[in-house]
């Protein structure tokens, strides 16, 4: 019995870790530095509350452009079954039901039943289709920036050759039209397609390169250079403080330690290689030689940010130019490192990098006509179920109009100018082209013969 107790007290100080207290203060103890990572800093960041909630918004936006999508890649017609939306859920990432979804947003969606099978249906309203429209237009009149702004990237790859997957992932950031593959990449003599997945820009020979040689100047201009020369003209600061200098926004609350305004001094001051220079050869032996390095990597990032319509891309996406821009650095981290100039926002299940000198607030300071229509799209979606009185009027008269529908049909005869009437008024003649709008006419003819 005293060996059973014995083993006991033994096994069980071995297994309890003591605690350092009053009786175990000489005990000596090691503290371990903790770690410095990328995560560490996403968990510790000053919040920007003002980002984080235009990010949540966006996110609306996003999900109803995505049922927008959906809704018109049917052949059917423009309104869709309420029934079958409710399986798109998981695709586009919705996790609340279907239904709560349209009528929380009655200013997008017109949620309504078919006047002959009685099925809940929708489809978008007159404002929100008006407004996607004016996206398609803006865009397409924008080519021309378009070509700019994809010259310039190529101008920052070190081989010239840009991958247009990756084009594609950040098309809608970049304002490029679905098609630009044919309508941009084909169509102008800039670019080549060395194959199906590969754009090269074309250098010009000794005769254009003359002719476009302004061009071309102030197309490597970077537009932080702007910035830097407006700093030096209107504050008349020297030029040893503005010349590889970035702009620093830092967010409210933001704790700056000690020491950090003296290394930010200098790192503001630190020469590096701009991103439509060519890099020489890395040397992280050097002195400086990652500091320089890292730098050139911001100001690749900041002038991808800045060639964005809305200035935010998604983290992930920014993996796809390492390759071509020549960049084998942790993208996370590098942002992170440096919060008064980039901000990474957590919400709606994704890391978005917004550039923080190009946003007040929540609004974008130099706005453009892209931004603007998707303004007006995000204005209407957060109005939600307020200002409901027109759609009120609108729908009133629908449902007058199908109650007396039901009325002159309920002896079984139904007559042939109310039944056209009634489908007119509901629809519009581009839904003659459904399954169920073909039925309705079948009937109509047998009752003219």
């Amino acid at each position: 019995m005293t060996r059973l107790l014995q083993r006991f007290i033994h096994e069980t100080l071995h297994q309890t870790r003591l605690q350092f207290g009053l009786f175990n203060s000489t005990t000596q103890r090691r503290w371990k530095k903790p770690a410095v990572t990328a995560q560490t800093r996403l968990e510790d960041r000053t919040r920007d509350l003002k980002l984080d909630n235009l990010m949540t918004n966006l996110r609306k936006l996003n999900l109803i452009l995505a049922l927008h999508d959906l809704m018109s890649a049917r052949r059917r017609g423009p309104f869709v079954s309420v029934q079958i939306m409710s399986r798109w859920t998981k695709i586009i990432g919705l996790n609340v039901p279907i239904g709560g979804f349209l009528r929380k947003y009655r200013h997008v969606f017109d949620v309504f039943p078919h006047p002959v099978q009685r099925n809940v249906c929708c489809k978008l309203t007159s404002k929100m289709k008006q407004l996607v429209l004016e996206e398609r237009n803006v865009i397409k009149d924008m080519e021309l920036e378009n070509v700019k702004r994809v010259k310039k990237l190529l101008m920052i790859s070190v081989s010239g050759t840009l991958h247009i997957h990756a084009l594609r992932l950040i098309k809608r950031e970049l304002g490029l039209p679905d098609d630009f593959r044919e309508s941009i990449l084909a169509n102008y003599s800039d670019f080549e397609l060395v194959d199906l997945e590969t754009v090269r820009l074309i250098e010009k020979d000794d005769a254009d390169e003359n002719l476009d040689e302004s061009f071309d100047e102030d197309l490597k201009v970077a537009e932080v250079e702007k910035w830097r020369e407006n700093e030096y003209k209107e504050k008349w600061l020297s030029e040893f403080e503005t010349k590889f200098a970035f702009p620093i926004d830092f967010p409210t609350g933001f704790e700056i330690k000690a020491g950090y305004r003296g290394k930010l001094k200098d790192w503001q001051r630190l020469p590096y290689s701009k991103p439509y220079e060519k890099e020489g050869v890395f040397r992280g032996s050097s002195r400086g030689g990652i500091e320089r390095f890292e730098k050139r990597a911001v100001g690749i990032l900041h002038e991808l940010l800045s060639l964005t319509v809305e200035k935010m891309v998604e983290l992930e996406r920014l993996v796809h130019f390492k390759k071509d821009f020549g960049l084998p650095v942790n993208f996370r981290e590098l942002v992170l490192k440096h919060p008064g100039i980039f901000y990474v926002s957590t919400r709606g299940c994704t890391q978005m990098v917004f550039l923080r000198e190009a946003y007040c607030k929540d609004v974008l300071v130099s706005p453009n006509p892209v931004y603007v229509v998707r303004r007006k799209m995000l204005d209407l979606i957060l109005l939600g179920s307020r200002n409901t009185r027109e759609l009120r009027s609108e729908r009133e008269v629908k449902e007058s109009v199908s109650d007396d529908y039901d009325d002159r049909n309920r002896g079984g005869v139904i007559e042939q100018d109310d039944f056209v009437i009634s489908i007119l008024e509901n629809f519009d003649d581009s839904d003659y082209g459904t399954r169920e709008n073909r039925e309705d006419h079948d009937v109509v003819l047998k009752i003219e013969e």
